[in-house]
């Protein structure tokens, strides 16, 4: 079995990651700035404290473990950082981009995985899916910023013949306990009322939880080539509709009255010049693209592992 560095390795993804990882055998580092009780006491689990800047920690940990992968999921929305995206965050995310991938190289890391995100895609003109090769023009400060995290990955290790180089791009992640994502696509961002247009059959392109573990899990167990390197879009297999997220928070969790809407009354104003938070809150809500129904092609994700998980079936 492996030994796995995973930064951000003790934050919501990082938990449930590492959770599977330890499941199959592995050995797994957890490095986070601080530690939780998810996988503490379980067998083959280490924790080691370090932040972006402590590049010197990191060093300390190459140097004392024989590292066979590293996922990088530090700075990442939902598990690292909250939902609103300023300057400290992006410059916490830059401060790892200095000298992780470098490492990861210098001490021969056999497979290094990043999380990205959707968010570095410009938004489609079409109803195609979206595929891996699209033009990458982030609007967000989180998609800039993981766009800034993918090109300095790709080239601190460009030089390397070894190391299989996997980019994951996600979209918002959800669980049965963690509805965050999920209630912004059915909240309204300027009164915060929970609402659905017309009958609700819209949808939004998410991603389980789970299925994020399942990739990874399946990616350091099947790229044994650098012909797997790449970028991978990981989600659901189908959209989770509006009048989903409803059904599931009624039965799993509470929600007060539902409004429904038959359309949205939006200002010149943010029809030419955009809403302001749309750059910095990740979570914002566009109703001008509300029934668009955008996907991401996961054709080649797929071939490393069935996307399994969904709102109806996610634990």
């Amino acid at each position: 079995m492996a030994t796995i560095l995973v930064t951000g390795g003790c934050g919501l993804l990082g938990d449930h990651i590492c959770s599977g990882l330890l499941k199959k055998g592995n050995t797994v580092i957890a490095v986070d700035t601080k530690q939780s009780d998810y996988n503490t006491g379980k067998e083959n689990f280490i924790y080691r404290e370090a932040g972006a800047h402590d590049q010197n920690a990191y060093g300390d940990i190459f140097d004392e473990f024989q590292i066979d992968y590293v996922v990088h999921l530090a700075c990442t929305v939902d598990n690292d950082l909250g939902p609103i995206i300023e300057k400290p965050q992006v410059e916490e995310s830059a401060a790892y981009d200095k000298f992780i991938y470098k490492m990861a190289v210098a001490k021969n890391i056999k497979k290094f995985i990043l999380l990205s995100t959707t968010q570095v895609y410009k938004q489609p003109e079409n109803r195609e899916p979206v595929r891996e090769d699209e033009p990458v023009k982030p609007a967000s400060n989180y998609g800039k910023m993981k766009a800034n995290a993918e090109v300095a990955f790709a080239n601190d290790v460009r030089g390397t013949k070894t190391m299989v180089c996997c980019v994951i791009r996600t979209p918002m992640v959800y669980s049965l306990n963690f509805t965050d994502n999920l209630m912004s696509r059915i909240t309204d961002p300027k009164d915060h009322s929970v609402f659905v247009f017309r009958t609700g059959e819209y949808g939004y392109h998410m991603c389980c939880i789970h299925n994020i573990s399942d990739f990874i899990i399946g990616f350091l167990r099947q790229a044994d080539s650098p012909s797997y390197t790449g970028i991978y879009n990981v989600a659901d297999s189908s959209l989770v509709m509006a009048s989903e997220i409803i059904t599931f928070m009624k039965e799993n969790h509470r929600l007060g009255p539902v409004l429904q809407k038959s359309s949205f009354a939006v200002s010149l104003k943010a029809k030419v010049f955009g809403d302001p938070e749309q750059k910095t809150n990740y979570r914002f809500l566009d109703v001008l693209t509300i029934d668009k129904n955008f996907m991401f092609d996961t054709t080649k994700a797929s071939r490393i592992c069935p996307f399994r998980w969904n709102i109806k079936n996610t634990k």
